[in-house]
């Protein structure tokens, strides 16, 4: 495996900027995530790095080197695609073994099946080898277009949204996958999405994209925690982070300046009002099974926040709230550090 890098890129498409001032260095061995919207220059990123595309301005370097000018198969990277690309006439062993048997990279027959054996294993499609391709499920098809990366022990993996097109259990299946793989391998891994809960749980570290710009780039709980800005914060999380007027509420610690108080919804806690009024009103309530999700009405606004699913509060309830961890804005939208005592 190697590392890779972009400096100083710039990918215009006529008056449209893609990538914009693009400094972005992941280190060998690690599983980094692009997160953001469509339109967020994600893709345009990984392109960049596998030759795809070339940068109006800047370099790309992988293991070191600049390869800005050298083509695609000279960068020794391999890119999964959104959509799985598999040959339909082959069998699942010989879309595996496809890139094994290209000119200039062909081994022999005994060591193709050794790779494609020992691969088909770890993503758990090895009693699928003889099947062609129109024959297995869309689980098992992105599992053999993720393996025909694997098989080859590039310099790194550039993914592109490889599990946006499978249901929910799928997904989640093959996360897990590529969690473990990547444990075990050590690959270098950079992997787009604008799937938070992907991004949170396979990345080492997020780079949350916003209009072709890199807005911030940190581990998973740092960004989740301590969001640059409003567009960071309202990337991450599930349900999003509550954001509240600066006058809202009551808060500790609000320095001068806010305009905006950001809440987690597990940082945002409710009690029955002692004297039956109190700051908020529930408005609905979701059951999850292992938790609620509440909604609450305060004055105009809306805040969700999570109860025990023994809750006994019901709709209409009014209740007081108290924010734990608050993350304070700007009026452009960007975070301000607490005031301290």
């Amino acid at each position: 495996m190697a590392d890779v890098a972009l400096r100083g890129v710039h990918k215009r498409f006529g008056e449209t900027t893609a990538v914009e001032g693009m400094d972005l260095a992941v280190a060998d061995g690690e599983f980094l995530v692009l997160l953001g919207p469509t339109g967020a220059g994600k893709t345009t990123t990984l392109r960049l790095l596998a030759g795809l595309e070339k940068p109006d301005e800047g370099e790309v370097r992988i293991g070191g080197h600049d390869v800005t000018g050298e083509p695609p198969a000279a960068r020794d990277l391999a890119f999964v695609f959104q959509q799985y690309s598999l040959y339909p006439h082959m069998t699942a062993y010989d879309n595996l073994a496809f890139p094994l048997r290209a000119p200039g990279r062909r081994l022999d027959d005994g060591r193709i099946r050794d790779r494609v054996t020992h691969i088909a294993e770890l993503l758990h499609i090895d009693h699928k080898l003889d099947s062609k391709a129109t024959q297995l499920s869309g689980g098992e098809m992105q599992r053999v277009a993720i393996g025909r990366a694997l098989v080859r022990d590039p310099a790194a993996f550039l993914m592109d949204e490889p599990l946006s097109s499978l249901d929910a259990k799928l997904r989640s299946e093959l996360r897990l996958e590529l969690a473990r793989i990547h444990r075990e391998r050590g690959a270098t891994i950079v992997y787009v999405t604008h799937d938070q809960i992907e991004a949170m749980t396979l990345a080492d570290r997020i780079g949350v994209l916003r209009e072709g710009r890199l807005v911030q780039l940190g581990p998973p709980r740092d960004v989740y925690e301590a969001p640059r800005n409003v567009y960071v914060a309202s990337r991450l999380g599930s349900p999003a982070m509550n954001l509240l007027p600066g006058d809202l509420l009551p808060v500790e610690g609000k320095p001068e300046g806010t305009a905006t108080v950001g809440a987690r919804t597990e940082h945002l806690h409710i009690a029955p009002a002692d004297d039956g009024r109190g700051v908020g009103t529930v408005r609905r309530i979701e059951h999850l099974g292992d938790q609620n999700h509440i909604h609450l009405a305060v004055g105009e606004h809306t805040l969700v926040t999570l109860a025990d699913p023994a809750s006994a509060l019901r709709t209409g309830d009014p209740v007081d709230i108290r924010l734990d961890a608050p993350v304070f804005f700007d009026r452009d939208g960007e975070q301000l550090a607490p005031r301290t005592r």
